[in-house]
């Protein structure tokens, strides 16, 4: 729960990354390299004297969420894509999430529209009192009048001062749950639809991670690896492109990467690739819960 002066620090994280997300849709267009938008992107909001709230997700297709570029990442988008981008911005531990999609070819227009709609008639129903459930329901018809199905282990979700991640969870269907908004919550509400199977699975992909806690390594890069991700990336995860230079090879610093994952000092987010290896899209935008409505933060 937020108070006056805390949505106002949320509503200014919110508009700069709305504006980084418009910057990265301009960018995205058929041969342009992942790594390129990443870098500019979030660049952009340190210029303006902000801090990315995650690394920019560049999800392609089957891909619905977690996928950031690596270090000397080649991938370039391809007419035939279709792309989730999802990002937000951080100020003193006031964090924004949003999330728009493109599609090349034109030919994903339905899983667009579906997601788009829901998002719309989602937001309209949100005020102080409303279920999270019905949210859920309004969603999935919508979804499903296009011809998509909703995403079921993916939804949205609570914004607290440092986390991302909070109660409560929004989902994409009717999940039965009787969690109720309240007046001063900050949701990200983020419909996502598939032609698959309706599910999503870790992928063999993972460049973002999370610090938890500080532990005992062996290894003298990862004891270094771990001082720099304590002192610079605390709070939010990071990417590990964003720790080049850290280690005196790309090997060295995975290796350290993985010994820190063992040890439990940092925590994993792998890309999340649609189970039946369907198209996926998403939107996403951030509002604050008021007594007879909402409104959004992310514009």
């Amino acid at each position: 729960m937020y108070d006056d002066n805390g949505i106002k620090n949320v509503e200014e994280v919110g508009a700069i990354a709305y504006k980084a997300l418009a910057k990265a849709k301009e960018m995205a267009k058929p041969g342009a390299k992942l790594i390129d938008i990443a870098g500019a992107v979030e660049e952009f909001v340190k210029e303006r004297g902000f801090l990315p709230a995650f690394p920019l997700n560049l999800s392609v297709n089957s891909e619905a969420a977690h996928y950031t570029p690596s270090m000397d990442d080649e991938r370039a988008l391809d007419e035939e894509d279709i792309l989730k981008i999802d990002f937000g911005a951080a100020k003193d531990g006031f964090l924004s999430d949003c999330a728009v999609c493109v599609d090349f070819s034109g030919t994903h227009g339905n899983l667009i529209e579906g997601v788009e709609d829901a998002l719309s008639a989602a937001i309209s129903m949100i005020k102080a009192g409303v279920r999270t459930s019905d949210i859920g329901r309004e969603i999935e018809k919508v979804i499903t009048a296009k011809g998509g199905k909703p995403i079921k282990n993916l939804g949205g979700h609570g914004i607290e001062r440092h986390n991302l991640h909070s109660d409560p969870f929004i989902p994409n269907f009717n999940d039965g749950s009787d969690a109720v908004l309240e007046e001063g919550m900050v949701v990200a509400v983020e419909p996502f639809a598939t032609d698959g199977r309706g599910l999503v699975t870790e992928g063999s992909t993972c460049e973002i991670y999370q610090f938890a806690e500080e532990a005992g390594v062996r290894q003298q890069t990862a004891r270094q690896l771990m001082a720099e991700i304590a002192r610079s990336y605390r709070d939010e995860p990071f990417a590990v492109r964003w720790l080049a230079g850290t280690a005196q090879s790309k090997f060295s610093l995975y290796a350290a990467i993985q010994e820190l994952v063992r040890a439990g000092v940092i925590e994993p987010h792998p890309t999340l690739v649609e189970i039946g290896n369907g198209f996926v899209a998403q939107a996403e935008a951030m509002v604050v819960v008021e007594k007879d409505g909402c409104r959004i933060l992310t514009k």
